[in-house]
């Protein structure tokens, strides 16, 4: 049976259609296809836009230990997969994602921190985080 409040409130329509197919956690929705979400938006139940951000956001929390919340804000700065945040420029990133958070909640949420931006390309690029030392 599908897990209650896996998904965001303001996803309730997708989370519904979701469930209704017997998919209530992430890893199960990152791994339907085009046509499984095609047919749930055709059947007038959810956007097809919004189940495409959400499979997204669900197939790089697989691809890389993240947050649903850390996986979202990447997808917004254009982050939607491994090598893509392998090959991003750590300031811009950073920079990017600050201005994300403060438009999309304001000041109340706390900046996310350089250091933690550096973490999340390191391991996409699979570097160690420790010296050879």
């Amino acid at each position: 049976m599908p897990r209650r409040g896996w998904l965001p409130n303001h996803f309730d329509r997708e989370a519904r259609a979701l469930g209704q197919i017997g998919i209530g956690d992430w890893p199960a929705l990152a791994a339907l296809d085009d046509q499984a979400l095609r047919r749930l938006a055709a059947a007038g139940r959810c956007s097809e836009a919004r189940l495409i951000r959400l499979r997204g956001q669900a197939r790089l929390m697989e691809q890389l230990p993240l947050a649903p919340e850390e996986a979202a804000l990447l997808l917004h700065a254009g982050i939607a997969d491994r090598p893509g945040l392998a090959s991003a420029d750590p300031q811009a990133l950073h920079r990017q994602i600050g201005r994300l958070q403060r438009s999309l909640a304001g000041n109340g949420l706390p900046p996310v921190p350089l250091e933690r931006v550096v973490g999340w390309i390191r391991q996409a690029a699979g570097i160690s985080g420790r010296s050879a030392n």
